[in-house]
Order: C-alpha cells, then structure tokens, then sequence
C-alpha cells in the first residue's frame, strides 16, 4: 500500500521520469544503429555523446529558476520539448551532425529530469514520504520495456527513422499525467519567526555530487556501450545487443521497489554503501565476461547496485539541507552529477579506442567504488552534528 500510495502522491514526477526512461531506452536499444548511421568510431561517437553533458549542465544550472518560471507548467513544457527533439537523430549521417543533435537532446532530458527530481524532493518532504526509489523505478521500467521493444524491432529490421516516430508518440502518452493542475502548489514558506537558512553546506552537496556522478557513469556506461559489447566483443548477432540495457533497467526497476521499503528500514547511507559495492563487482564481471550469459549476469549484480544510489542519494540531500536550499542544492549536485550520465558512456568510448571495452569496464569499478569512502564521510559528518 506504501507504494501506491506514493505513485498516487507523485503522479507528474512518476510520469515525467517514465518518458524519460521510454526515450532512454530506445536511445541504447538504437545506438549501434546511430552510430553506425553518423560513420563514427568509438572515440568519436564517445565524444559526440559529450554535446548531451554540455546541454544537460547548462539546462541543470538554470534549473530552479526554469520551475519558478514556468511553475505548473514546467514538466508538460518538458515532455513537448523531448518528443519534438528525440525525432532529430533520424537526420543524422556523420559525425558533426551528431554532436548539436546531442547536446539538444541532453536539454531535454536533462530539463525534464532535474525538475522532476526537484518536484519529488518537495512533495517527499510535504507528504512525509519516501517518493525516489519508486519514481526511479518506473524511469527503469520504462528503460528496460522499451529497449526490449526496440531491440525485438531492431531484429525484424526496423531502422531509426521507423522506430523513434513511434516511440514519440509513446513518450507523450506516458508524459501526459506530469499536468497538475489545481492540485500543484510552490514550495510553502518558512512560518514568521523562523530564522533565515545558513549557508549552503558545500561540502555534502559536493559529496552527494560525487555518489551521483560516479553512479551514473556505471549506469549510462552500461545503457550505451552494452549493446555493442554483446555484439562486437561477444559476437553476438544484430539486436542482441540491445537485451544488456533491457537486462539493467528491468533489475534496477525492481531493486528500486524493493528500495523503497529498505531504505526507509535500513537507512540511506548504509543502502548506498552497500549498492557501492554491488557497483564495482558487477563491472568487474562485466569486464572479464566470456560469453553473452556472463555479461548479462554482471549487467544484473550492477544494476542491483545502481539501482537505488541516485534515488537515495537525492533523498538524503533532501534531509540534509534546509528546504529554501533544496532546489538549489539538488540542481547544483546534479548539474555535476548529471554529468557522469553522459560522460560515463565518452569515457568507454575514448578508452575502447585505445585498450578495448574490456578495459573501459574495469575503469568504470574504479569510479563506482569512489562511492564507498564518500558515504562514509556523509555518515561520520551526520554523527558528529547530532
């Protein structure tokens, strides 16, 4: 009941994180098709994926005053925005194109991504409630259904100009329910008398920055380059390789529902902690994997690791800060976080280029494990403050 109650609570976030992870997916379901469409090599395409960092930043900045701005509108103003922009990759045929195509792409996403994390942030702490990991959860669902979807269609021979219209249309549909209505409310003022907020603590933010920037290089690393693991290193056949994101975001859907009871047991820093490991380990599998079976087992151990980090983690800036910091502080440890999102899958590709993807991987535990001292520093400063 605690976990339809919760989607009751955040229907616009759910929905909004929803279209999110429908586009996502069918973006990594279609990448070797992309790629393959601009002519470009692994450091190429590596750093084309770059433009998507460099929008998704800039639109993260500015995100708190985008919500104010557009208020009630801001999570419909997004899904419009995305549909429209995610039919651009059937236009491109090199590498120049590429990079514009995705730093566009990296506003909309990253635009509709950040300010339902923000909404989520508010209403967790007007309704009381425990709200990331299930929101999380339907991005995942939704990830991994449609990269299934698009890798099944990608074996019966449908190109990128047959599958992103469709897939359109399916990102309004879920994105329909982000409007609000009468029932949307800007966060509430502090009673008269309260004393005005300190500063910022930059060095939680920061830390929090950190946990989710490693958290989405191994997450985006594995949604990207996956698929061209399975089919190029493994040998797997055309489509394949599109059941390695399909794999990741249907575990980490359901390691995010079960989070959302855990965490509210457990605790979010020995959660995150203990997901840090899974991280590292999971890439390492992934790393060594001789067979097709191997890498969707180690795709599996990292997306339980994966799964609740970003969620969590957003939960616990939330506590941590005061409310009339916490859009700022979400968007500015997103506006570096995020970033690990896009340059997760620049990193594989420029170290593909040079030692292969094998390598790539072991470089992505490297980065997972920088989760585990930075809890650890978050756990003893919380201690000491009480």
């Amino acid at each position: 009941m605690s976990i339809i109650n919760a989607v009751r609570v955040s229907r616009a976030p759910f929905a909004g994180l929803g279209a999110i992870g429908a586009y996502w997916g069918a973006f990594a379901a279609m990448a070797p098709e992309i790629k393959a469409q601009a002519g470009a090599s692994d450091g190429a395409f590596g750093l084309a994926l770059m433009g998507a960092a460099v929008g998704g930043m800039a639109i993260m900045y500015a995100g708190p005053r985008v919500a104010q701005a557009l208020g009630r509108f801001t999570l419909p103003f997004f899904i419009l925005v995305l549909v429209f922009v995610m039919q651009l990759p059937m236009f491109v045929h090199s590498v120049y194109a590429l990079f514009p195509v995705m730093m566009l792409l990296g506003i909309s996403m990253s635009g509709l991504d950040i300010n339902a994390n923000m909404r989520l942030s508010q209403l967790e702490e007007r309704h009381g409630l425990h709200l990331m990991n299930v929101n999380h959860a339907m991005f995942s669902l939704c990830f991994g259904v449609s990269a299934f979807v698009v890798a099944s269609l990608r074996q019966s021979g449908w190109g990128v100009s047959d599958v992103l219209p469709v897939m359109g249309g399916v990102v309004l549909l879920l994105g329909m329910p982000t409007w609000e209505g009468k029932s949307w409310r800007p966060v509430e003022d502090d009673p008269v008398g309260t004393p005005a907020p300190g500063q910022l603590p930059w060095l939680l933010v920061g830390l929090v920055a950190v946990m989710l920037f490693v958290s989405f290089v191994g997450e985006n690393a594995i949604e990207a380059w996956s698929a061209l693991f399975i089919e190029r290193e493994l040998g797997g056949a055309p489509g394949d390789g599109g059941f390695g994101p399909t794999t990741l975001g249907l575990v980490m859907a359901a390691v995010r529902l079960l989070g959302q009871v855990t965490t509210e047991r457990l605790g979010e820093e020995r959660v995150v902690f203990w997901s840090g490991v899974f991280g590292v380990v999971g890439a390492l599998v992934i790393a060594a994997a001789p067979n097709q079976a191997v890498v969707l087992f180690g795709i599996a151990v990292t997306a339980v690791g994966m799964a609740v980090i970003v969620p969590t983690a957003n939960s616990l800036l939330g506590k941590l800060v005061h409310r009339q910091h916490r859009a700022l502080a979400i968007s500015r440890a997103w506006l570096f976080g995020f970033a690990g999102f896009f340059i997760g899958p620049s990193l594989i590709g420029l170290v593909s280029e040079g030692f292969g993807l094998r390598i790539a991987f072991v470089c992505v535990a490297m980065m997972v494990a920088v989760i585990i001292p930075a809890v650890m520093v978050i756990h003893n400063h919380r201690r000491q403050s009480v």
